[in-house]
């Protein structure tokens, strides 16, 4: 693998708070309630405070399909939770009446890859069907690790996972980033962060089956703390 934007299983910045993040929100640990409350205080609630959080929601994926251009989402700030609350809303007003789902113009995958793959070959890079079209090889051309890593996210988010927690440190166009995931009994979801010390957004991302789930996680902690 010639590229190296991107690590799973690298140290973040709950490693700083938990002696093991990675067994830290297992049904087996004792405190598991009160880690994830801090988890999600350090991670949605204090950027959402600071007006540094967005809300992604993604869509599109079923029936094991994960073709890039399937993959929908659209893109909100949140200052609070009534802001998640209308996101939510919206959502559920869209299903009820069986009207698409809201949807924004820009292309998470499909159009990112095609650049990267584009800019692979006015390099002079030769790449075969198989490493344009199978994620996994993706990582054979440059930002390919970084877009399979992203890829494997969101998959991750639309079928689940048995992990509970999972750290990865990515390069991305905005800059150095930390994805922290989640799968658990409340909520699946994922915080994609600055590095400790850096500033810039934080971006919470949610299938749009995990918005009801994931206001009500944060409505709890925030009757807690």
């Amino acid at each position: 693998m010639p590229y190296s934007e991107a690590k799973e299983h690298a140290p973040g910045r709950l490693h700083a708070i938990f002696a093991e993040p990675y067994s830290a929100f297992d049904n087996a640990a004792i405190e598991r309630l009160l880690h994830l409350r801090v988890a999600l205080d350090v991670l949605i609630r204090r950027p959402m405070a600071d007006g540094c959080l967005r809300l992604r929601v993604i869509h599109g994926w079923e029936n094991g399909g994960f073709e890039p251009a399937d993959l929908k989402h659209s893109e909100h700030s949140l200052a609070s939770l009534d802001d998640l609350r209308r996101v939510t809303q919206g959502y559920q007003q869209a299903f009820r009446d069986q009207q698409p789902l809201p949807c924004d113009d820009a292309s998470l995958l499909a159009a990112p890859l095609a650049a990267a793959i584009a800019h692979a070959e006015a390099q002079g890079q030769a790449l075969d069907e198989g490493t344009r079209t199978i994620p996994a090889r993706w990582p054979a051309f440059e930002q390919g690790l970084y877009l399979y890593t992203f890829f494997k996210v969101y998959h991750r988010l639309t079928y689940g996972e048995d992990d509970a927690y999972r750290s990865i440190y990515c390069e991305t166009p905005d800059g150095p980033r930390e994805v922290h995931e989640f799968h658990v009994e409340e909520g699946e979801f994922a915080v994609v962060a600055p590095t400790e010390g850096d500033a810039g957004e934080s971006v919470l991302i949610l299938h749009e089956s995990q918005l009801a789930p994931m206001l009500q996680l944060l409505e709890a902690c925030s009757a807690t703390i």
